[in-house]
């Protein structure tokens, strides 16, 4: 997961690029997962990471877009990233995915339809929404928040 002392700047339409340009955008692991629905392996350096992370959101690797925060961040034990809700609604898109031969719901990007991983419900985790969005952490990039000097 790449990380950036500061916020990407918000889409403010729709990002639409050819297949060639995202390619030149992405590394080789960040295309895979936003533009060709892969999926990272579980328990990797990027979740090691994300468990370390502090305060502080998390973009679209593609196109920079707000999708979720630390407040919404939550250990499931599940090997990625998980949250229980976005930090910013609008961007987070959800589908029917019925690929592998099993029905489950598929999260996206809003702004670049970018695939970010899967959303399930009704798992039992004590959380506000009973939701585990479980994304890729290489199709985000994490922004610590700012410290407040004075402190």
């Amino acid at each position: 997961m790449e990380t950036r002392s500061e916020a990407p700047a918000e889409p403010a339409a729709k990002v639409v690029k050819s297949d060639e340009e995202w390619q030149n955008l992405l590394t080789a692991e960040q295309y895979h997962i936003l533009r060709k629905a892969g999926t990272e392996r579980p328990n990797g350096a990027v979740y090691k990471e994300f468990k370390q992370q502090g305060e502080g959101s998390y973009h679209c690797a593609g196109c920079g877009a707000l999708l979720f925060s630390s407040r919404e961040k939550f250990d499931s034990g599940c090997g990625w990233p998980s949250f229980y809700d976005p930090a910013k609604v609008e961007n987070v898109l959800t589908r029917k995915d019925v690929a592998l031969g099993m029905i489950r719901v598929e999260v996206i990007c809003a702004k670049c339809e970018g695939h970010l991983g899967h959303v399930f419900e009704g798992e039992g985790f004590d959380t506000p929404t009973d939701k585990r969005y479980c994304i890729n952490g290489g199709g985000l990039k994490f922004v610590p928040a700012k410290q407040d000097p004075t402190e």
